[in-house]
C-alpha cells in the first residue's frame, strides 16, 4: 500500500479580540487609517522592508516516502499582475476606461511530439461597455497576438517568434470566458522555451501578456495528457472536476494508454496565517484508499469526493492529480462547508464553538449576525462577498486541496486581487499598493516540487505581516468590506 507523507499546517487565527470594546476601538482605528490613506493617496508609497527568510518555510506538499518529486518549471498558473481581475498577465498598457481589454489569461500546453507542442489558453476580456467578451468574432476584430520564445526568465535572446492570427476557427467560447488553439514548433535545439504571449487591441494599442514554459523533450504525463470536456475537444485547465461528471484524460492524438489511479482521502488543513513563522507540526501520513484503472480517451465517471492521482507507472514521480469535489463546487453551499473557510477571519474559540454546534447552520447564521451586530443587510452583502471570493479562489487556485485552503486562496480571500505580480522561474510575488488603507505590501510565494500538480506555491511567512493582516481582518468582522 502506498503512503503519501503531507505537512500539516496547524491552522490559528488570533487576528481578532472578542471583547466588544476593543473590537470597536479597532474598528474605529482602522477605519480613520483608511481615510487618512485616501487623503494622502497621492503621496509616494513606500514599502515594508522584507524580512529575512527563516528555516520554517517547508513544503506542504504531499510526497512519498519512496520517490521524491523532481523541481519544475513555473506552471500555467493563473495569477493577476495588473487591475482588479485575476489573470496571468505581466503586464498590462494603457489601462484606461472604455476600452476592448483582455483581462485574464491561462494557458496550458500538451506535447504533439518531440517537435512541436499545443497551446490551450482561457482569455477573459472586456468592451469599453465593461461588459464580458463572449463572442469569439468580437474578439477576432480587435486584437492581434504575437509570441516570441525565450530559453529562460533570465536569457531574453530569442528562440523565435511570430504571430498568430485569430479567427472564429481557432478562438472559441466555453462558459463565461473565450478560447484559444495554436500550434508551435520547437526551436532548434531547445529542450524547452518560455513563451512570451502578447496580445494587442488593435485601435488602442493597449497589451496583455502571458508567459508559459514549454518542455519538448523529456516531457512527463502532465505535458502529454490532460483533463478535457466529456466531448474530448478541449481540455479543461483546472485541477478538480465534480462527481458524477463525464470526464476524460486524453493527448492531442486520442491516443489510448491504460492509466492507474489512487485515490486518497481528501482532508488536508487549510493554510495557517501569514504571520505564522513557527515550524511545521510533524509529517502525517495520506493513505491510499482504493485504486482504478483508465484508458485515455474514453469517457469515465469519477463517483467519490476526494484527491485522485493517476500515472502510467507506479515508479513514476508525477502524474496528473484531480480533486473532486460536490456538484456545486467550487461554490460552498453546505453548512458544514461553508463554517470552514470563515477561519481567516475568526478566532480559534469561534471556530471551535462552529465546529461543536449540533445544528451547524443557525451556528453559522447567529455567528455572521453577531459580527455584524445584528445589521441582517449588512450581514448579508458581507456574507455575500466573503463567499464570492471563496467560490473564486476555489476556481483559480484548487491545486492537491481546494484553493480556498491554498496559501494564494487565503491572501486573496482577505486581500482580494492582488494589483501587480512579479514572477520569475521559482517565485511570485503579489503587490498590494491600491488599497486605501495599505501603502505597499507584497508577499511572496516559492514554487514547491509536487508530484500531484504543477501549481503548488507556498507563502513566505512574516511576523511584519500583522500591522497589514489585522485591520483588513477587522474590517471584514464589521461588515466595512461589501465586494
Amino acid at each position: 500500500m502506498r503512503i503519501l507523507s503531507a505537512f500539516f499546517f496547524i491552522c490559528f487565527l488570533t487576528a481578532c479580540s472578542t471583547n466588544k470594546k476593543t473590537q470597536q476601538d479597532r474598528a474605529n482605528a482602522a477605519y480613520d487609517a483608511r481615510t487618512e490613506a485616501q487623503r494622502n493617496q497621492n503621496r509616494p508609497a513606500t514599502r515594508p522592508a522584507e524580512a529575512p527568510r527563516t528555516d520554517s518555510q517547508r513544503s506542504e506538499s504531499p510526497r512519498t516516502d519512496s520517490r521524491s518529486s523532481t523541481a519544475q518549471t513555473p506552471a500555467p498558473v493563473k495569477v493577476m499582475t495588473d487591475g482588479p481581475a485575476l489573470g496571468t498577465t505581466p503586464s498590462v498598457s494603457g489601462k484606461a476606461a472604455g476600452e476592448w481589454m483582455v483581462t485574464s489569461i491561462k494557458g496550458k500546453f500538451l506535447a504533439i511530439d518531440s517537435n512541436s507542442v499545443r497551446v490551450y489558453m482561457d482569455i477573459t476580456a472586456k468592451s469599453p461597455a465593461g461588459e464580458v467578451v463572449l463572442k469569439p468574432a468580437d474578439f477576432v476584430e480587435h486584437f492581434l497576438m504575437a509570441y516570441v520564445m525565450y530559453p529562460d526568465y533570465n536569457n531574453r535572446e530569442r528562440l523565435g517568434y511570430g504571430t498568430v492570427p485569430l479567427t472564429t476557427e481557432n478562438v472559441g467560447q466555453e462558459g463565461d470566458h473565450l478560447t484559444l488553439r495554436f500550434d508551435v514548433k520547437r526551436p532548434k535545439d531547445a529542450p524547452s522555451s518560455v513563451l512570451l504571449s502578447e496580445f494587442t487591441e488593435s485601435s488602442s494599442g493597449t497589451k496583455a501578456r502571458n508567459d508559459l514554459t514549454l518542455r519538448f523533450k523529456g516531457a512527463k504525463l502532465s505535458d502529454r495528457y490532460s483533463l478535457f470536456d466529456k466531448t474530448g475537444t478541449r481540455p479543461q485547465l483546472r485541477n478538480y472536476v465534480n462527481i458524477g461528471d463525464t470526464v476524460i484524460i486524453r493527448d492531442v492524438n486520442g491516443s489510448n494508454k491504460q492509466l492507474l489511479g489512487y485515490r486518497y482521502r481528501h482532508d488536508f488543513e487549510a493554510a495557517s496565517s501569514p504571520m505564522n513563522t513557527s515550524a511545521r507540526p510533524a509529517a502525517k501520513s495520506l493513505t491510499e484508499d482504493s485504486t482504478l484503472s483508465i484508458t485515455t480517451n474514453k469517457p469515465f465517471i469519477i463517483p467519490r469526493e476526494g484527491l485522485y492521482y493517476f500515472v502510467e507507472d507506479t515508479a513514476d514521480v508525477a502524474g496528473i492529480g484531480l480533486v473532486a469535489a460536490d456538484k456545486r463546487f467550487p461554490k460552498l453551499t453546505r453548512p458544514e462547508k461553508l463554517i470552514k473557510p470563515v477561519l481567516y477571519m475568526s478566532t480559534s474559540s469561534e471556530i471551535s464553538e462552529l465546529n461543536q454546534a449540533q445544528d451547524t447552520k443557525k451556528a453559522f447564521d447567529r455567528y455572521w449576525l453577531s459580527l455584524m451586530s445584528g445589521n441582517e443587510e449588512v450581514a448579508r452583502k458581507t456574507l455575500k462577498a466573503y463567499f464570492d471570493r471563496v467560490e473564486e479562489a476555489n476556481r483559480l487556485f484548487t491545486s492537491y486541496k481546494e484553493g480556498w485552503k491554498t496559501d494564494k486562496g487565503m491572501i486573496y480571500i482577505v486581500l482580494g486581487a492582488p494589483d501587480r505580480v512579479q514572477r520569475n522561474r521559482e517565485r511570485e510575488v503579489w503587490v498590494y499598493n491600491r488599497r486605501a488603507n495599505v501603502s505597499e505590501v507584497n508577499f511572496t510565494f516559492t514554487k514547491k516540487p509536487n508530484q500531484f500538480v504543477e501549481d503548488h506555491y507556498e507563502l513566505v511567512r512574516f511576523i511584519e505581516y500583522q500591522p497589514v493582516w489585522y485591520p483588513i481582518v477587522e474590517a471584514w468582522r464589521t461588515g466595512a468590506i461589501r465586494e
